[in-house]
């Protein structure tokens, strides 16, 4: 292991200093340490080539933050198939591997190869309309087609595999991975899903119906959503962290991505007790 690559999360408190601790302690084990441009500027170390031009020499990206971070790295970097290491900052994530105190140690496991790759789908968004061909959105967690402003509601007419579902009349559509069901579909009503399993689930967001519920279906389906609405205040979310506008009569494609995010894994998660204590935090 060679070439590692550092994605620092600036907003974070202490970030600064873990950052150039980390880079400090990579460089003594003969290992090139890449980070993005904006971060060799905040953190003013001379400038090497930065991560965005060195992805195809990498072995892995370690992300420093939070689970948040580690969705935008897995954006970024999950279609060249690098192992991501979440380190943490602050409280427990779903996806982080390691916490703060423990960074060393789980580095030196890391580079003497002692870990495990844990695979997580991602989504696809793309569109038919020849003008968006070029357009096309990757996520861990979610894709969500929601109303902006207005306080109307949206029609979306929803099929899989081209076959009709319903037109949910709602403030929006969230298509989720088994990894974004404890996001914004677990706020929406949705069902909790084990990572480990391969399945979408389409959640209505405050439906106007008195029997709306998430649907579950196979990682295979294709869905397809057209938007009915008369306003145009209506977004394209990914991750809740990118944004694209949408028009009335848009058709967005969601379905499996060709690639997974492989979060590095240096012991076996217990998935309920994450549950547990995760979701306590915000009782």
């Amino acid at each position: 292991m060679k070439h590692i690559g550092i994605y620092p999360n600036l907003k974070k408190q202490n970030v600064e200093y873990i950052t150039k601790d980390a880079i400090k302690w990579l460089k003594s084990k003969g290992i090139h340490v890449y980070i993005p441009e904006e971060a060799y500027q905040h953190l003013n170390i001379p400038v090497n080539i930065p991560l965005e031009e060195s992805l195809d020499k990498l072995d892995l990206v370690i992300s420093l933050g939070g689970d948040g971070t580690l969705l935008r790295v897995a954006r970024e970097v999950s279609y060249k198939e690098i192992p991501i290491l979440g380190v943490n900052f602050g409280h427990l994530g779903f996806l982080t591997e390691l916490e703060i105190p423990e960074l060393f140690k789980g580095f030196n496991e890391v580079i003497n190869n002692n870990y495990f790759i844990e695979d997580r789908m991602m989504l696809k968004a793309w569109f038919e309309n020849p003008d968006l061909k070029d357009k096309n959105f990757y996520a861990l967690n979610d894709i969500v087609i929601t109303k902006g402003s207005f306080a109307r509601l949206i029609m979306l007419e929803t099929y899989v595999n081209d076959e009709y579902v319903e037109t949910y009349p709602a403030d929006g559509l969230i298509i989720s991975t088994p990894t974004g069901s404890t996001a914004y579909s677990l706020a929406a009503g949705g069902p909790i899903v084990n990572p480990n399993l391969n399945l979408l689930l389409i959640t209505p967001i405050c439906p106007h119906s008195l029997y709306t519920r998430s649907l579950v279906i196979s990682d295979s389906d294709k869905v397809k959503v057209k938007i009915i609405a008369d306003h145009k205040d209506i977004m394209l979310t990914v991750d809740g962290q990118q944004g694209f506008r949408l028009k009335p009569e848009d058709e967005v494609n969601i379905g499996k991505a060709d690639f997974n995010t492989k979060l590095i894994r240096l012991k076996k998660r217990n998935f309920y007790e994450i549950l547990r204590k995760k979701l306590k935090e915000r009782t």
